[in-house]
């Protein structure tokens, strides 16, 4: 029986269409040939040092060379695992320690700190990883690989703070990515995701099991976002909200002709609330593009989509289950997901795994309803977890830090509603002594500890942190609620 495995997409894709451009970032370009004998050679070199299934830290910036390593693994048996640049060393040292890494592949910048967290894990630079593979000798192609094996491992925060590792087989991989029976006329896509979230991988995988480009951003200024869509002639983009609120002020003045959003055939945002008059606007700035939201996870890929035609009559839902998708609530209004494309659990914590799954569906931590239609909505949040600018971040973990600033005697985190990122953390905190902490005093006390996503952007005060009676747990409803209240 053939298996469905991710390796097997760049073989096919450089026999069909060799010269084509696979991957780009600014003026660089690597073809669908390039792609496959590079990703080849390292491959063979894998095999030999590392057992099937062992996990490689990809630490870089660098889309081109992450995109090589990301074929090398899926090719070699190994599992890719992007982590984030921005990461301090504490948030590294615990991910490292989760992951248990036979290899870390990091830029030259962050390869002196790989170095001093691990003790028996190989670290090299990814670019001399890259120049010392050797011609292919067919070690790789020999190694069996089943489409159950795991192919991505993505690192995710959970409610208690401490990292998790998200697995995805090749099966899921395949079928979350898959172009459908017919091929059809694709054209390049620009990606702006940070490369160690899920989102820029499925896209490139997308792009590449279609046969066609991905253009990753080196960042998310309009500028270069604009550059980017001109220069590819882009026909596909996924932003969140936020990033699309800027490109559109950044062309806002141009001749619709000129635009660099005249190629888009598809408009696609998400991973936070999204208003009409957003998606209108997105929709007049590109007149030639499907515009379309979605809603998904790591844990389960596309969960559910809201197709163009639906704007207007569907206004604030994120539409119908996607290919393959059944999804429902529970008596409390949770979502629930049971697809092909979920992930398989979090790697070695069958605890945490078991928690989010209850009779082969997976619990989102989304409350949700659902209309006389059929379309759902997203009302709310089961899990005590923030979501901003498409980045998930634990209160816990925030307030573990912010309890050491001075003047902090008690401290709640919680994610109060903003129009461009969903939500911002925002800190509720009980002062203690004559000088009361600032948000500047806060961040300062995140700035080594934290990543920038994660530090407050918001300090509200209270004379009490409000908390059940029986457990002292903090009653994170009420206080959204009195900052809300205040703001009005």
């Amino acid at each position: 029986m053939k298996h469905l495995l991710v390796g097997d997409i760049f073989r096919v894709a450089a026999a069909a269409v060799g010269e084509r451009t696979a991957v780009a970032a600014g003026r660089d370009r690597v073809d669908f040939a390039e792609l496959d004998a590079r990703s080849e050679e390292l491959a063979d070199q894998l095999v030999v040092d590392h057992e099937l299934g062992d996990r490689v830290i990809v630490w870089t910036a660098s889309a081109v060379e992450a995109a090589i390593v990301f074929a090398a693994c899926a090719k070699a048996g190994l599992v890719f695992c992007p982590y984030n640049p921005a990461a301090t060393a504490d948030e590294a040292r615990q991910a490292f320690a989760v992951a248990r890494p036979s290899l870390i592949a990091a830029d030259r910048a962050q390869r002196p700190l790989a170095e001093e967290l691990t003790s028996t894990e190989r670290v090299e630079e990814i670019g001399e990883l890259l120049a010392d593979a050797a011609p292919p000798s067919g070690r790789a192609a020999a190694r069996l690989i089943d489409e159950r094996d795991a192919q991505l491992m993505v690192f995710t925060s959970g409610s208690t703070g401490a990292p998790k590792a998200a697995v995805v087989s090749h099966r899921a991989q395949v079928m979350r990515s898959h172009p459908g029976a017919q091929f059809e006329p694709r054209g390049f896509a620009v990606c702006v995701f940070p490369l160690f979230h899920v989102a820029p991988w499925l896209i490139a995988l997308q792009q590449w099991h279609a046969r066609d480009g991905v253009a990753f951003t080196v960042d998310t200024a309009p500028a270069t976002i604009a550059a980017a869509l001109e220069l590819h002639e882009a026909t596909r983009l996924n932003m969140i909200p936020a990033l699309w609120r800027r490109i559109l002020d950044h062309v806002a003045d141009e001749d619709p002709a000129a635009s660099p959003l005249r190629f888009l055939r598809f408009a696609d945002t998400g991973t936070s609330a999204t208003p009409h008059a957003l998606l209108a606007a997105i929709r007049e700035a590109a007149p030639g593009a499907d515009v379309r939201v979605f809603y998904g996870s790591t844990e389960a890929g596309n969960v559910l989509g809201l197709e163009h035609a639906d704007i207007d009559r569907k206004p604030g839902s994120v539409g119908v289950p996607s290919v393959s998708v059944e999804a429902r609530l529970d008596a409390r209004g949770e979502l629930l997901v049971r697809s092909p494309l979920l992930f398989d659990g979090y790697f070695e914590a069958p605890e945490e795994t078991e928690a989010v799954f209850v009779d082969g569906w997976f619990r989102t931590g989304d409350l949700a309803a659902i209309d006389a239609d059929g379309y759902f909505s997203i009302v709310g949040r089961a899990k005590d977890v923030i979501r901003t600018g498409g980045e998930t971040v634990s209160p816990a973990e925030v307030e573990a830090v912010l309890r050491l600033a001075d003047g902090v005697s008690d401290v709640a985190v919680v994610g109060v509603p903003h129009p461009d990122w969903g939500e911002v953390v925002c800190a509720a905190v009980v002062a203690d002594g004559p000088r009361p902490p600032t948000l500047d005093d806060l961040q300062a006390v995140c700035a080594d500890r934290l990543a920038p996503f994660k530090q407050p952007r918001r300090l509200e005060f209270f004379d009490a942190i409000p908390r059940t009676a029986t457990t002292g747990q903090i009653q994170r409803p009420l206080l959204v609620e009195a900052i809300a209240g205040r703001a009005a």
